[in-house]
């Protein structure tokens, strides 16, 4: 099977209470589909956790507006560690996460009629969009960005969707390319540009210089859940006044933070070899089905060359409608062919107020 990269399946998030962040992420930003949440042990991820085995609990959610969804994370087997420095934008890592907008201008005015923290002003990126950037109440920095490929209008008063891509600190740009522009076929450059940015300004050493370059794809996604997932960018900064420090520097995947990317994709097995040609071989690789009690596929990951974690999900079973017991054999479809709307619409039955 040829590799198929459907979109941004998720950005995982560690947290300190899942539900409690979870609430503010229904209410600020609509993410309010429940895919699965499980509590369970990682036995395939002690390369990052000490050689431990930890137990955690993980909800993923979704917007049927469209967009990729949020795995919250949090470890019940020890505390949810934050960085023990104050985390510098072009820090090594996934910095900040992009939400889609339907409206910038009228998504900051209500994020700010709700008191959210906004991090500078509504300023204009390279390009030209209006873009800003917030605050969660862990810390955690969002990046709210003109979206496109919309898939269901759900009147939320923040006019956005979910995950429309990620803001990613990288210590020079040109080699982290050959993973985000030549293997994740984010093959379009929308800007490259070197200086002092206004729309950084509200962020922790944002006044210093960058190097700045947006990627997206210029061909529509395939796949199953493509057309929910919708397009999405990557964001590459390299500080140039100051020495980047790895984000999760001495600490463990799914601590506080932004933990990993991932992508839904088809023919892991190709991606694997294509990866490992370039020089990003899989770390962790579950084989065959992984059961998530709920959902189930292959996992694996690599690292981007300042060890950043991408994830890529090959899903096979997948709920659309718990009540009734409904489930998606995905292994038994064209890997090319998107669901149809209505199937992916049910999947919004899952919804949690």
């Amino acid at each position: 099977m040829e590799k198929i990269i459907s979109g941004i399946q998720q950005m995982g998030i560690g947290v300190p209470d899942v539900q409690e962040i979870w609430k503010w992420y229904r209410e600020m930003f609509g993410i309010d589909v429940r895919i699965f949440e499980e509590a369970a042990d990682a036995p395939l991820m002690t390369i990052y956790t000490g050689d431990t085995v930890h137990s955690r609990t993980a909800t993923l959610a979704l917007s049927m507006e469209s967009g990729g969804g949020m795995e919250i994370w949090q470890f019940t087997s020890r505390p949810t560690e934050k960085a023990d420095f104050d985390i510098q934008l072009g820090d090594f890592g996934l910095y900040s996460c992009k939400i889609k907008s339907r409206d910038v201008e009228a998504s900051y005015n209500f994020h700010k009629s709700k008191g959210v923290k906004i991090l500078g002003e509504l300023s204009k990126a390279p390009n030209g969009e209006l873009n800003y950037f917030l605050e969660d109440p862990n810390g955690n920095i969002f990046n709210v960005v003109k979206g496109d490929g919309w898939f269901k209008d759900t009147k939320h008063p923040a006019k956005t969707g979910a995950v429309a891509g990620c803001v990613i600190g990288v210590s020079d740009i040109d080699k982290a390319l050959k993973l985000y522009k030549d293997v994740l076929e984010y093959e379009t450059i929308v800007y490259d540009e070197t200086g002092n940015f206004d729309c950084f300004s509200g962020l922790p050493s944002g006044n210093q210089k960058f190097r700045r370059v947006l990627l997206k794809h210029k061909l529509e996604r395939q796949g199953p859940f493509s057309k929910l997932l919708g397009p999405t960018q990557i964001e590459l900064v390299q500080p140039l006044e100051r020495e980047g420090v790895k984000i999760f520097k001495d600490r463990f995947w799914g601590d506080w933070g932004f933990i990993h990317l991932c992508f839904d994709i088809q023919g892991m097995e190709k991606l694997k070899a294509e990866c490992e040609a370039a020089g990003f071989p899989f770390t962790v690789d579950s084989g065959d089905t992984f059961d998530m009690g709920e959902a189930g596929g292959r996992f694996s990951y690599i690292e981007d060359p300042d060890g950043t974690w991408i994830e890529f999900v090959e899903t096979h079973k997948v709920p659309v409608m718990k009540k009734l017991g409904w489930y998606i054999n995905l292994k038994k479809r064209d890997p090319k062919k998107r669901l149809p709307n209505w199937m992916l619409k049910a999947m919004g039955m899952n919804r949690v107020k």
